[in-house]
């Protein structure tokens, strides 16, 4: 029997828009090495490897007449080369031009009628690198039954591996009686599925009608020459057009304040990104005086023993924290950064980064999926920005054996955000993504190199200073 959505996919589904794309991506760049690496061999190890997660093989059909949430069902006409494609930059491309390039791409829709995936094969890099974008739908990835593709194409060593196809053949799609049929059998089998569809019924009304009268006080807020005041420039409803700021920083210099001032590598990386809008916020003469906010919601891992041990869906939440962006001072703001996290860490539910990094494969691109699921349901009202900040394996990995020397989150933008940002360490460097707007946020590259500066900061205020242990916090990061 085919596997129905849940109520949280179908809301994911009912919320996209052609300005909101419910897709989150990595870039990552390769150096193919001695053996080459080229497109034939992309194909033929995701070809290889997509057997272990055989939801990137099928796609949704709805019910008719609603009589039960949508199902997962094989794709009888599955194309893997429609789905990994392949692209290229004048030569030599730079990160710019790949940025640029990855904005575009993340910019379209994924087409809702075949398996809600794709994979960009990008050559001509300078120095013979190539880049891999790869951009899935959020409800691909529930960390239950499905995982991101990238956790699983990465591998520890270079050394070549034998291929074993696993021989897929799809199963026949059923006809839209039979899904009718179906469903009338499980509604009556099973209670609890009519009452799901009801609810979910319920819940798509409800949301059309919330859709219809936001739209309805825009345009009497249009007419009347007047337009609500966002709390932040980071609140913006987005349009259709997308930036991206690629950020490379060195691990080393979190860990050597964390070692001066307490605290963990996180709340270093969140104490930087405060410091760096504040900055930013200057440039554009907006007004950071004492006591000014900004309220970010950053999905956390936790450990939830209820849960099988290789289930990761239920064990990311959110916690809200205020980014002091109005403290002149570096150290106060990381002081004030990690004061606000000691709740989360005092719970006994904090998972050190060594954990979160030692799950098999290359795991933040599924732990950023769902810290995007998280951030989808709760980062609304009074949230100012999302984001996702997940440690990565400290040691190089390898993809048909081309080392990967650079990752970088590419996280979606959310109904009422201009900004988002993604965080991922690997190998002894921490990685930003900062997505934006590209109408709203003309000058976010400005952004990145005050993410640079903010982090000066802090590694001069360590410097001459005596290493000391954090007050009143357990240190959950563990980063080898």
């Amino acid at each position: 029997m085919s596997e129905r959505l849940r109520a949280s996919d179908l809301a994911l589904l009912a919320d996209e828009t052609p300005h909101t794309p419910m897709h989150t991506a990595t870039l990552e760049i390769f150096e193919p090495g001695a053996r080459g690496f080229d497109y034939d061999a992309l194909l033929a190890h995701i070809d290889d490897r997509i057997a272990f997660v055989p939801r990137y093989r099928q796609h949704i059909r709805r019910v008719p007449g609603r009589l039960a949430n949508p199902v997962w069902v094989d794709d009888e006409n599955f194309d893997l080369a429609y789905h990994v494609r392949r692209s290229a930059l004048p030569r030599p491309g730079n990160l710019d031009q790949l940025r640029e390039l990855t904005a575009r791409i993340m910019s379209r829709r994924l087409d809702p009628d075949r398996p809600l995936w794709e994979m960009y094969f990008v050559e001509g890099l300078e120095g013979g690198r190539v880049a891999l974008l790869s951009k899935s739908h959020q409800i691909l990835v529930d960390g239950i039954s499905t995982v991101d593709l990238g956790q699983v194409l990465l591998d520890v060593d270079p050394g070549p591996r034998q291929l074993v196809q696993d021989g897929w053949r799809p199963s026949v799609e059923p006809t839209p009686t039979g899904l009718a049929v179906s469903a009338l059998a499980e509604s009556a089998r099973d209670p609890r599925v009519a009452m799901a569809t009801l609810r979910s019924n319920a819940e798509a009304l409800g949301r059309s009608l919330t859709g219809a009268a936001g739209k309805a006080r825009a345009v009497a807020g249009t007419l009347s020459g007047r337009r609500p005041a966002p709390e932040s420039p980071f609140n913006l409803e987005p349009s259709a057009q997308r930036r991206l700021v690629c950020v490379r920083t060195s691990l080393r210099d979190y860990r050597k304040i964390r070692r001066v001032h307490g605290g963990t590598v996180n709340d270093v990386i969140l104490a930087t990104l405060s410091g760096a809008i504040r900055a930013w916020l200057m440039t554009r003469s907006e007004p950071v005086g004492a006591g000014r906010r900004l309220r970010a919601l950053v999905p956390m891992s936790v450990i939830d023993e209820e849960m099988e041990p290789t289930s990761l869906g239920s064990q990311v939440v959110g916690h809200l924290v205020d980014l002091p962006i109005g403290e002149a001072s570096p150290v106060v703001r990381l002081h004030q950064v990690s004061y606000a996290l000691r709740a989360h860490s005092e719970t006994g539910r904090a998972v050190a980064a060594d954990r979160i990094a030692g799950v098999a494969g290359f795991a933040p691109t599924t732990f950023h999926s769902l810290g995007s699921r998280v951030a989808f349901k709760e980062a609304k009202g009074s949230v100012n920005l999302v984001i996702t900040n997940v440690p990565g394996p400290q040691f190089p990995m390898y993809l048909a054996g081309a080392e990967m020397v650079e990752t970088y989150p590419v996280p979606p933008l959310f109904p009422g955000f201009s900004l988002s940002v993604g965080v991922t360490s690997y190998d002894g460097a921490v990685y930003y993504g900062i997505s934006a707007d590209r109408d709203a946020l003309p000058d976010i590259d400005v952004l990145g190199q005050c993410v640079r500066e903010a982090l000066d900061e802090l590694v001069d205020s360590a410097s001459d200073t005596r290493p000391r242990a954090p007050r009143g916090r357990k240190n959950t990061d563990r980063s080898p």
